[in-house]
C-alpha cells in the first residue's frame, strides 16, 4: 500500500508552484500518493491579512520567490493577472473574485477524480512560467488540461454548475489544513506530522524514508 501525503495547495502561491516538479517526482519515482487538497489564498480566507502585515512581508516574499526560483533553475514570472484580484498598494481584496475561485474549484474537481497532482502541474504552469499572459482567456486552461490528459469541459462544467458544493468542500481542506497544525501552504501532511513550506520537502522525504519508503516497482 503507498504512503499518501496530503498537500494542502493554493494557485495563488509561488511556493506551490515550485515545489510542484518535486512532488510530481516523488509520486512518480516512489510508491507515494501525493493527494493534492486545494485551498483558498489567504488573502480570501483571512482579507484583513494584509492591512495587519508588516510591510517588509510582501517585498521579501517577492525576492525570495525570485531567488528559490532561480536556485531550482525554474521558469517564473508572477501570474497576469494576478489570480487575486487586489490592490497592492493598499492590500484591500476585492469582493468579486471570478480568478481563484473559479481555478481552486477545477481544482478540487480534479482532486476528487484523482487528478489534483496533474491539474496542479498543468495549471500553475501557465500561471506562473512567463509565458502565458490573460492566462484566463481564450483556450489557455482548455489547451494546458488537455495537454494533461484531463477533460477541461467535466472540470470547467462541474466549478460553474456545483460552486457551492465545492466551495464547501473546499472549506473542509482549510479545516483540515489548520487542524493538521498550520494555516498557510504547501501545508505537507504524513501520518498525521505537518511539514510546512517548500523548504521542508527533504525533512518530509527523510520521514517517509523512516517509515520504510520504497521505490516504486
Amino acid at each position: 500500500m503507498p504512503q499518501t501525503v496530503e498537500v494542502f495547495y493554493s494557485f495563488r502561491s509561488p511556493y506551490c508552484y515550485l515545489l510542484t516538479d518535486r512532488l510530481i517526482a516523488l509520486a512518480q519515482d516512489y510508491d507515494v500518493e501525493v493527494m493534492i487538497r486545494p485551498v483558498y489564498p489567504i488573502a480570501l480566507r483571512d482579507p484583513e491579512f494584509f492591512s495587519r502585515v508588516d510591510p517588509l512581508y510582501r517585498p521579501y516574499h517577492l525576492n525570495d520567490s525570485n531567488r528559490l526560483a532561480e536556485f531550482l533553475n525554474i521558469p517564473y514570472r508572477r501570474p497576469v493577472p494576478d489570480p487575486i484580484v487586489q490592490d497592492l498598494e493598499s492590500g484591500a481584496i476585492a469582493a468579486k473574485q471570478p480568478y481563484i475561485r473559479h481555478i481552486t474549484r477545477m481544482g478540487q474537481t480534479a482532486a476528487e477524480t484523482g487528478s489534483g497532482l496533474a491539474y496542479c502541474a498543468a495549471v500553475m504552469k501557465i500561471l506562473w512560467n512567463g509565458t502565458t499572459d490573460n492566462w484566463h482567456e481564450g483556450s489557455h486552461l482548455a489547451n494546458a488540461c488537455q495537454k494533461a490528459g484531463l477533460d477541461f469541459d467535466a472540470l470547467d462544467g462541474r466549478a460553474r454548475r456545483e460552486a457551492t458544493a465545492l466551495d464547501s468542500n473546499i472549506e473542509q481542506n482549510q479545516e483540515a489544513q489548520r487542524a493538521a497544525g498550520h494555516w498557510g501552504v504547501p501545508l505537507m501532511v504524513f501520518a498525521n506530522e505537518p511539514f510546512y513550506g517548500q523548504d521542508r520537502f527533504a525533512l518530509l522525504c527523510w520521514r517517509l524514508s523512516q517509515n520504510g519508503l520504497r521505490k516504486s516497482n
